[in-house]
C-alpha cells in the first residue's frame, strides 16, 4: 500500500477544506470499501481525512413524517432505528441484507452511497478497465460478466452498483445533502449517479471535494408497507444478483400507487418508472405485475452470460408485489 497522510477533522468546514487542499485526498468513513481498494492499489490517496467523529450521525423524523439520516450513521444503527423500521421497512431490510454484522457496525450511510463496483476487472489493477483507467477498455463485455448490468450499460462499461441501501433510497426519492468549500448543496438520488455512457469513471454528480452530510427521505406514506427482496449466490455476505425494493397501495383491487426500484442490474440503483406507470390504475394481480415488469425489462440488453437476470427480475417483481397485495387485502 502506498504511504499516505492522516488527519482527523474536527468540523465539516475543516474536513472539506482539508480535501480541497489536496485533490488526491479522500474522506474516510467506515473505510470498509476504501481501505480494501487501497490495499489492492485501485485507490492511492495522499491523505485520508477522517470524518467519523463529525456530528453527522443519527436519524431524525421531520415534521411531515420524513427522515433525515446523518451521513456518518452506521448501517447497523440505521437498520434498527425504530422510525426507519416503522416508516421505511424496505430500507431497514435492504441494509440488513448487505455485508455482515461486523461490517455494518462500521460502514456509514455516506460511504455506502459512494462504494465502488465489485467488478473483478475494476478491482484487478493488472487488467484494463475504463472505470479505473479511462480508454483502456472493458474486458467484462467479452469476458466474465454473469453478474453485470442488463440495463443502462454501454460499450464502455457494464459494471453494476453494489449497494442494497441505495435501491431502497431510490424507490423513495431520497435527496443527498453535501457540503463543499463553496457552501452546502443537494442532489436528488435520481441525479446522484450519472448514466454510464462513455464516462464510466465519473461515478457521481457530486462536486469535487464534496462531503456528504445527510440523506433525506421525504414523507412517503406508501413506504410504511414496503419490502426489499434480494437474490444472491449464497445465503449471506454476498452481493446481489438481483434485488427489488417495492411499496404498493391497493384500493378496491386496483393499484393506486406503487414504488419499484431494482438493484444489481445497472451502474446505479434503477428506479423502474416504466413499470410504475404501467401498474398505476391496473388490477392488482400477478398478471398485471408481470406485464409491468416486462415493460420495464423491455429495455434490457443482456450479455451472453447474464440473460438469466431478465426472468429473475420479472419473477422477483411478481413475487414481492403479490405478497404486498395479499397483505393489503387482509
Amino acid at each position: 500500500m502506498k504511504e499516505f497522510g492522516y488527519s482527523r477533522a474536527t468540523g465539516v468546514k475543516e474536513a472539506v477544506s482539508l480535501l480541497a487542499g489536496d485533490p488526491a485526498a479522500r474522506f474516510l468513513g467506515g473505510g470498509t470499501n476504501l481501505v480494501d481498494l487501497m490495499k489492492s492499489g485501485v485507490e492511492a490517496p495522499d491523505l485520508l481525512v477522517d470524518v467519523r467523529g463529525l456530528p453527522l450521525d443519527g436519524v431524525e423524523v421531520t415534521s411531515d413524517g420524513g427522515l433525515v439520516i446523518g451521513a456518518t450513521t452506521t448501517n447497523s444503527d440505521l437498520a434498527v432505528h425504530p422510525d426507519v423500521r416503522r416508516y421505511f421497512p424496505a430500507l431497514s431490510q435492504a441494509v440488513l441484507a448487505g455485508a455482515s454484522g461486523q461490517l455494518r457496525n462500521v460502514a456509514t450511510v455516506g460511504g455506502n452511497l459512494l462504494q465502488r463496483t465489485r467488478c473483478g476487472y475494476f478491482t484487478d489493477t493488472s487488467l484494463p478497465c475504463n472505470k479505473r483507467v479511462p480508454g483502456s477498455g472493458c474486458p467484462a463485455i467479452a469476458g466474465e460478466h454473469h453478474n453485470h448490468a442488463i440495463l443502462g450499460g454501454s460499450d464502455h462499461c457494464v459494471a453494476t452498483n453494489p449497494s442494497d441501501m441505495g435501491v431502497a433510497l431510490a424507490a423513495f426519492d431520497a435527496v443527498v445533502s453535501y457540503e463543499t468549500v463553496d457552501g452546502p448543496g443537494e442532489l436528488p438520488l435520481a441525479e446522484f449517479y450519472p448514466a454510464v455512457g462513455d464516462t464510466p469513471h465519473v461515478e457521481t454528480a457530486l462536486p469535487a471535494g464534496a462531503l456528504i452530510t445527510a440523506v433525506t427521505l421525504p414523507a412517503t406514506p406508501i413506504a410504511a408497507r414496503s419490502r426489499y427482496r434480494k437474490v444472491r449466490e449464497r445465503a449471506s455476505y454476498a452481493f446481489a444478483t438481483g434485488s427489488v425494493a417495492a411499496a404498493l397501495d391497493v384500493r378496491d383491487g386496483v393499484v393506486h400507487e406503487v414504488r419499484l426500484a431494482f438493484g444489481a442490474v445497472a451502474s446505479r440503483p434503477w428506479r423502474a418508472h416504466t413499470a410504475e406507470r404501467s401498474l398505476t390504475g391496473a388490477p392488482a394481480t400477478a398478471e398485471s405485475f408481470a406485464a409491468a415488469a416486462d415493460a420495464e425489462l423491455a429495455a434490457a440488453n443482456p450479455l451472453p452470460r447474464n440473460g438469466y437476470k431478465v426472468p429473475l427480475m420479472r419473477n422477483l417483481v411478481v413475487s414481492v408485489l403479490t405478497e404486498l397485495a395479499e397483505e393489503a387485502a387482509r
